[in-house]
């Protein structure tokens, strides 16, 4: 399943692990092209399989978490369906969709409640770049497309 939280990986990938200490390497205040990627974040965006795509939670209740986007749709929200479970009163039960496009994926907000931004903007629909960071509720997370996607 796609969007597999770290802290019960479905396959043992380097994407899909937990990173650790990250959570001081992000502070809320800096722009999202002032974070740059700690070595073994770099390794794990460099193994990423073509066609695929990583999330990383810079803040939020899962800072640190990964998300490997490797379907065509990958679903977000607070509903215990969804491919990506983010559990706080902020999200949506479905809150958003990141969905394979030419070039990597796109996000697509649901009628959430709260919306969907895109580097404090916010979207209905965008295609999403590289270092782009994603707002959910609390959570942050920023995208990075594997090296033959992006």
């Amino acid at each position: 399943m796609s969007g597999n939280q770290n802290d019960q990986p479905a396959r043992q990938d380097p994407a899909t692990q937990q990173f650790t200490g990250m959570g001081s390497s992000a502070p809320a205040d800096l722009p999202e092209s002032d974070y740059h990627l700690s070595r073994e974040e770099q390794a794990t965006v460099d193994a990423l399989h073509p066609g695929t795509a990583l999330l990383i939670v810079l803040r939020g209740p899962n800072t640190g978490a990964r998300f490997l986007l490797d379907d065509a749709e990958v679903t977000t929200g607070r509903g215990p369906d969804r491919d990506i479970f983010l559990d706080d009163v902020t999200v949506s039960r479905k809150h958003a969709v990141f969905s394979r496009e030419e070039r990597g994926f796109g996000v697509r907000d649901v009628g959430s409640l709260n919306g969907t931004y895109v580097n404090k903007e916010r979207i209905d629909q965008v295609a999403l770049r590289t270092g782009d960071e994603v707002q959910i509720g609390k959570f942050r997370l920023v995208y990075y497309a594997s090296a033959s996607t992006s």
